[in-house]
């Protein structure tokens, strides 16, 4: 059995000691000028270098080398953050926070990336990791959730208490502000993509069968298509274009995905009914192409609950990115810029 109260003193000693930092810095009177946002995805990253007011300073978006493996990749988010801090340092900025965000299971607490299925990692101390290969105080996060933080403090969801995020990309994945504050659930809650949807379906990488991924994942969406038709293409845009012209093979791949879309959010509905649900990632950039299959299945399934308004993102894919700036300017004890209760989790 694990020793629940060490985990509870080190989760203690890293806030103490982050408190301490910050207590610190105001002491002293140091200027953070900016901080970095970082959102490792399964494919790409992208980062920005924000100031208090959330515009960048300066950018970077590169592919994440997953297929090298989870090593490589904490070596070229390593390499990112410096990539991001040259540009500021030679405009005479300070940068001494950087929120990184990530996909998979996040233990905000312990500041550690528990496990990732598109990535590899488990149980890695990455905010500790990166610190001491940036020199950098690091504030490790959920991709998904704090894409969510953005779009209610900046975003579609500005103003609402009940709000669900789903970012549609290589993998699926939510989301929810309950009552005015995230759902953390230890870093567990928000994993709609793993909901099962098509019991006895295609193989998912999480080890089960059948869920969400495997039919309404951007990637899913390409692969599948390909699997009906013998030919290759470039990704879900590629067939949601081919969807608006007609091609058979295509609407019933789209149809098929927004359809279970449409089931899982019921789901969810029922469950947890938020006021607005908020479709993001590469797949929502179809825009009513998806969204109008989707409205439509939920209301066919929905009967006494309370019917969400369903909306696109309005930060698309700097959601993320900019989630994680605004958790390192939380971090640095700065949190003017953004509402405070949205990092106080349920």
């Amino acid at each position: 059995m694990p020793d629940r109260s060490r985990t509870h003193d080190r989760t203690h000693d890293r806030a103490h000691d982050r408190a301490h930092d910050r207590a610190h810095d105001r002491a002293h009177d140091r200027v953070h000028d900016c901080v970095i946002g970082l959102d490792v995805g399964g494919t790409g990253m992208k980062g920005a270098v924000l100031d208090r007011s959330m515009r960048p300073v300066a950018s970077l978006r590169r592919p994440t080398p997953r297929a090298e493996g989870p090593d490589v990749v904490v070596a070229a988010v390593t390499e990112a953050l410096l990539d991001l801090g040259r540009p500021a340092a030679e405009r005479g900025l300070t940068v001494r926070h950087a929120g990184v965000v990530v996909p998979g299971i996040v233990d905000e607490g312990l500041q550690r990336a528990a496990w990732s299925a598109n990535i590899g990692w488990r149980d890695l101390p990455l905010a500790a990791v990166l610190e001491r290969g940036t020199g950098m105080r690091v504030h490790l996060g959920h991709d998904v959730r704090a894409g969510g933080v953005a779009e209610c403090a900046l975003g579609a969801g500005r103003g609402m208490r009940n709000v669900l995020f789903v970012a549609i990309g290589t993998g699926i994945a939510a989301a929810l502000l309950c009552d005015g504050r995230p759902v953390v659930s230890g870093g567990y809650a928000g994993e709609l993509g793993h909901v099962v949807v098509e019991p006895g379906g295609a193989a998912c990488s999480c080890g089960g069968a059948g869920c969400l991924e495997t039919v309404a994942s951007a990637s899913a969406v390409a692969s599948r298509y390909t699997a009906l038709t013998g030919r290759t293409v470039s990704g879900a845009a590629e067939v949601a274009a081919l969807t608006e012209r007609g091609d058979p093979a295509a609407r019933a791949v789209w149809e098929r995905a927004a359809d279970a879309l449409a089931a899982a959010l019921a789901t969810v509905t029922s469950l947890l009914a938020p006021e607005l649900v908020v479709l993001g990632g590469g797949l929502a950039e179809a825009d009513a192409l998806l969204l109008d299959p989707v409205r439509a299945g939920l209301s066919e399934r929905l009967t006494f609950q309370r019917r969400p308004v369903l909306a696109r993102a309005e930060l698309g894919d700097r959601a993320g990115c900019l989630g994680a700036g605004l958790a390192a300017w939380q971090a640095a004890g700065y949190p003017d810029s953004h509402p405070p209760h949205l990092f106080r989790h349920a």
